[in-house]
């Protein structure tokens, strides 16, 4: 494989908009929680924002390694595997932390419908997720051997 065709993977597994693709469901839960979330669905937040920051700083990597001319095939890899372990477990992460939300307890303006039927349409695109980019079996194969371990 040539190094040109390894840097336009690396820059594709671990571009933001890969990661990025259901980020209106931490904006939707932001809404639904409210202002004032309990102490279940604030640390819950808390996590997911965390691991989107996470995600985000290592991208950046990603990018800075290919400006500056490196071949980032492992890292790149990486990225796309937790950043697609991370979308997947988006939707029923918002799902269980609103789970004991009456209605009356979210905030005026929020329709709980719209919401479900966001974390409904996340849930059925979770799949191809782990196909887009390489598939999950593949980036492990290529993670393993980037580590020594195959």
């Amino acid at each position: 494989m040539g190094a040109r065709f390894c840097c336009e993977l690396a820059f594709e597994r671990s571009g933001p908009e890969r990661f990025m693709q259901n980020f209106y469901i931490l904006r939707e839960l932001v809404r639904v929680l409210g202002a004032r979330p309990d102490v279940r669905g604030a640390e819950g937040l808390g996590r997911l924002v965390a691991q989107l920051h996470a995600l985000r700083r290592m991208s950046v990597s990603v990018a800075g390694m290919l400006e500056a001319g490196q071949e980032p095939t492992l890292e790149g890899s990486i990225v796309k595997d937790l950043g697609t372990t991370w979308q997947q477990t988006l939707a029923p992460r918002a799902r269980d932390l609103t789970a004991l939300l009456e209605h009356s307890e979210i905030d005026d303006g929020a329709d709980r419908a719209v919401f479900d039927a966001l974390l409904d349409y996340a849930t059925l695109a979770g799949p191809k997720l782990t196909i887009q980019g390489g598939t999950t079996e593949i980036l492990r194969g290529i993670i393993a051997r980037g580590l020594g371990l195959r």
